[in-house]
């Protein structure tokens, strides 16, 4: 069967990233986490990758240590529903404090609560109260 799993690539700050989700989001879980050994790209011991749930949607959190010419893209972003308005608010309060806000919350016509925002690292979060 073919399972579908999502990966995103930081560059440098990927614990920093879990560390910031899982204070926001209860549903993120962190699975089997490995590390650099000795003789790779960087220290041994720091993260190199993790498993990651969220909310039943899996991830892969990669740290590289190359540092490329490109990052994230608001054309791909995370889209999650949640189920309170307090929720939403928290998240999204606690997303764009050193991110970018794209869309205010607000109620868009296609959601009574909706908003938009890059985090601090540059991924993309769309937060809807259905």
């Amino acid at each position: 069967m073919t399972k579908v799993i999502t990966h995103i690539m930081f560059q440098g700050d990927a614990q920093k990233a879990i560390d910031l989700y899982l204070s926001i989001f209860k549903d993120f879980t962190v699975g089997n986490v490995e590390r650099y050994g000795e003789g790779e790209q960087v220290a041994a011991g720091a993260f190199k990758m993790a498993e990651v749930s969220f909310a039943g949607h899996d991830f892969v959190i990669f740290n590289s240590p190359p540092v490329h010419d490109f990052s994230f893209t608001p054309a791909m972003s995370i889209f999650v529903n949640f189920d309170t308005a307090d929720e939403l608010e928290t998240a999204f309060s606690k997303l764009s404090e050193t991110g970018q806000v794209m869309m205010p919350l607000g109620n868009y016509g296609f959601s009574k609560r909706y908003g938009w925002v890059a985090d601090h690292f540059g991924l993309s979060w769309q937060l809807n109260l259905p």
